[in-house]
């Protein structure tokens, strides 16, 4: 939080992720002083319409490869998204993780998107 914080600071835009009822999502204005909502999925969510295309996307993950493949939460909603926008403009992708979330080789398909960037305690992976 504290680095969103310095971000919004900054002056510079946060945006969060909602989930759309056709399983896609979007990104939204948000800051510390609005209001979050709570998603079938227990997860905030702004409450903001304004739609923002990020320039940097933290992408979350269960588990990353060297290859920087991720294993996501099963929903394909950051791959979905990735190959969406990426039509419009490039965005850097970063994954942050822990070291123990490594393993050998994410097993991946044409649906999945790689990572530009994966950031633990230990090293970054580019």
């Amino acid at each position: 939080m504290d680095f969103l914080k310095e971000i919004e600071f900054e002056n510079r835009q946060i945006c969060l992720p909602a989930i759309k009822d056709n399983k896609e999502m979007d990104f939204y204005l948000w800051s510390f002083k609005d209001s979050l909502k709570i998603n079938k999925f227990g997860i905030p969510e702004p409450i903001s319409s304004k739609i923002i295309v990020p320039d940097i996307l933290l992408v979350p993950l269960v588990s990353f490869d060297n290859e920087l493949n991720r294993l996501g939460y099963g929903g394909g909603f950051y791959d979905r998204y990735i190959e969406k926008i990426e039509k419009v403009k490039k965005v850097i992708k970063i994954g942050l993780a822990f070291s123990y979330q490594k393993i050998k080789k994410i097993p991946t398909n044409k649906f999945d998107r790689k990572l530009d960037f994966i950031i633990t305690e230990k090293e970054i992976l580019q």
